[in-house]
Protein backbone atom coordinates (compact mmCIF):
# COMPACT_ATOMS: atom_id res chain seq x y z
CA UNK A 1 0.00 0.00 0.00
CA UNK A 2 3.03 2.31 1.34
CA UNK A 3 4.67 1.68 -2.45
CA UNK A 4 1.54 2.69 -4.02
CA UNK A 5 0.50 6.13 -2.28
CA UNK A 6 4.58 6.88 -3.35
CA UNK A 7 4.21 5.92 -6.61
CA UNK A 8 0.67 8.48 -6.84
CA UNK A 9 2.58 10.94 -5.25
CA UNK A 10 5.06 10.64 -7.66
CA UNK A 11 3.06 10.72 -10.82
CA UNK A 12 0.99 14.24 -9.25
CA UNK A 13 4.46 15.51 -8.63
CA UNK A 14 5.50 14.97 -12.94
CA UNK A 15 2.02 15.92 -13.88
CA UNK A 16 2.52 19.24 -11.87
CA UNK A 17 6.09 20.12 -13.33
CA UNK A 18 4.76 19.12 -16.49
CA UNK A 19 1.55 21.11 -16.31
CA UNK A 20 3.56 24.50 -15.16
CA UNK A 21 6.50 24.15 -18.13
CA UNK A 22 3.60 24.13 -19.94
CA UNK A 23 2.39 27.54 -18.41
CA UNK A 24 5.51 29.18 -18.37
CA UNK A 25 5.11 29.26 -22.38
CA UNK A 26 4.74 32.65 -23.23
CA UNK A 27 1.44 33.44 -25.22
CA UNK A 28 3.54 34.97 -27.92
CA UNK A 29 5.16 31.49 -28.17
CA UNK A 30 2.35 29.57 -28.26
CA UNK A 31 2.48 29.13 -32.12
CA UNK A 32 5.77 27.80 -31.93
CA UNK A 33 6.64 24.06 -32.75
CA UNK A 34 5.71 21.26 -35.53
CA UNK A 35 1.99 22.38 -37.13
CA UNK A 36 0.52 19.09 -39.35
CA UNK A 37 -2.81 19.74 -41.52
CA UNK A 38 -5.82 18.27 -40.36
CA UNK A 39 -6.02 16.23 -44.43
CA UNK A 40 -2.03 15.05 -42.89
CA UNK A 41 -0.51 16.34 -46.21
CA UNK A 42 2.00 19.23 -44.80
CA UNK A 43 3.89 19.64 -41.69
CA UNK A 44 5.37 23.47 -40.98
CA UNK A 45 7.61 24.34 -38.14
CA UNK A 46 6.57 27.59 -37.02
CA UNK A 47 9.91 29.55 -35.39
CA UNK A 48 10.76 33.20 -34.26
CA UNK A 49 13.53 34.88 -35.74
CA UNK A 50 14.16 38.62 -34.90
CA UNK A 51 11.06 38.60 -32.99
CA UNK A 52 8.56 37.62 -35.59
CA UNK A 53 7.46 34.17 -36.42
CA UNK A 54 8.44 31.96 -39.76
CA UNK A 55 6.98 28.74 -41.03
CA UNK A 56 9.38 26.64 -42.78
CA UNK A 57 8.25 23.18 -44.77
CA UNK A 58 9.59 19.95 -42.85
CA UNK A 59 7.12 17.45 -44.54
CA UNK A 60 4.37 17.35 -46.97
CA UNK A 61 3.26 14.12 -49.53
CA UNK A 62 2.51 15.58 -52.50
CA UNK A 63 5.70 13.74 -54.47
CA UNK A 64 3.77 11.72 -56.67
CA UNK A 65 5.69 8.93 -55.77
CA UNK A 66 8.76 10.56 -56.37
CA UNK A 67 11.11 11.50 -53.14
CA UNK A 68 10.20 14.50 -51.23
CA UNK A 69 13.18 16.16 -51.72
CA UNK A 70 13.01 16.09 -55.54
CA UNK A 71 9.67 18.56 -55.63
CA UNK A 72 10.83 22.23 -56.83
CA UNK A 73 8.90 25.82 -56.47
CA UNK A 74 8.56 25.16 -60.10
CA UNK A 75 5.56 28.08 -60.23
CA UNK A 76 7.28 30.63 -58.47
CA UNK A 77 7.25 34.19 -60.83
CA UNK A 78 10.86 34.27 -60.33
CA UNK A 79 12.71 31.88 -62.72
CA UNK A 80 15.80 32.18 -60.35
CA UNK A 81 13.63 30.51 -57.25
CA UNK A 82 12.09 28.08 -59.76
CA UNK A 83 14.83 25.40 -59.07
CA UNK A 84 14.62 25.43 -55.20
CA UNK A 85 13.11 22.38 -53.00
CA UNK A 86 10.34 22.69 -50.99
CA UNK A 87 10.88 20.45 -48.48
CA UNK A 88 13.06 23.14 -46.46
CA UNK A 89 11.46 25.88 -48.04
CA UNK A 90 10.00 28.87 -46.10
CA UNK A 91 6.34 29.64 -46.39
CA UNK A 92 5.29 31.57 -43.70
CA UNK A 93 7.49 34.99 -42.90
CA UNK A 94 7.08 38.47 -40.45
CA UNK A 95 4.40 37.47 -38.41
CA UNK A 96 4.22 39.51 -35.21
CA UNK A 97 2.55 38.63 -31.94
CA UNK A 98 -0.80 40.57 -31.10
CA UNK A 99 -1.86 40.40 -27.30
CA UNK A 100 -4.49 42.02 -27.35
CA UNK A 101 -6.20 39.60 -30.02
CA UNK A 102 -4.11 36.47 -29.02
CA UNK A 103 -2.90 36.57 -32.62
CA UNK A 104 -0.39 36.72 -34.97
CA UNK A 105 -1.43 39.13 -37.51
CA UNK A 106 0.94 41.19 -40.68
CA UNK A 107 2.44 37.97 -42.13
CA UNK A 108 3.15 36.37 -45.42
CA UNK A 109 2.47 33.23 -46.73
CA UNK A 110 3.71 31.96 -49.71
CA UNK A 111 1.69 29.00 -51.51
CA UNK A 112 4.07 26.73 -54.03
CA UNK A 113 1.24 25.42 -55.85
CA UNK A 114 0.70 28.38 -58.07
CA UNK A 115 3.57 30.53 -56.79
CA UNK A 116 1.95 33.57 -54.77
CA UNK A 117 1.98 35.29 -52.04
CA UNK A 118 -0.53 36.53 -49.63
CA UNK A 119 -1.22 38.83 -46.34
CA UNK A 120 -1.67 36.22 -43.58
CA UNK A 121 -3.33 35.84 -39.89
CA UNK A 122 -3.08 32.90 -37.67
CA UNK A 123 -4.53 32.13 -34.39
CA UNK A 124 -4.97 29.02 -31.82
CA UNK A 125 -8.52 28.44 -31.58
CA UNK A 126 -10.12 26.83 -28.38
CA UNK A 127 -9.62 23.62 -29.38
CA UNK A 128 -5.53 24.00 -29.82
CA UNK A 129 -6.00 24.04 -33.46
CA UNK A 130 -4.09 26.22 -35.87
CA UNK A 131 -5.93 28.30 -37.84
CA UNK A 132 -3.50 29.92 -40.58
CA UNK A 133 -5.94 32.50 -42.88
CA UNK A 134 -4.59 33.75 -46.48
CA UNK A 135 -5.99 36.65 -47.67
CA UNK A 136 -5.70 39.69 -50.36
CA UNK A 137 -6.16 42.74 -48.48
CA UNK A 138 -8.91 42.03 -46.55
CA UNK A 139 -9.14 39.43 -43.82
CA UNK A 140 -13.00 38.72 -44.73
CA UNK A 141 -12.45 37.18 -48.19
CA UNK A 142 -9.72 34.39 -47.79
CA UNK A 143 -8.95 30.54 -47.41
CA UNK A 144 -8.12 29.09 -43.62
CA UNK A 145 -5.65 26.16 -43.34
CA UNK A 146 -6.32 23.93 -40.25
CA UNK A 147 -3.40 22.45 -38.51
CA UNK A 148 -2.76 20.55 -35.49
CA UNK A 149 -0.02 19.92 -33.04
CA UNK A 150 2.80 17.31 -33.81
Amino acid sequence: MHAKFLFTLFALALLTVNSSKADTTPPAEQICGKWETVENNLIVLVYMKDNKFQGKIIWYSDTGGKPMDYGTDKRNPNPALRSRKILGMSVLRDLTYQPDTNSWEDGIIYESKNGREWNASVYIDKHGLLKVKGYWHFKLIGKTMTFHRV
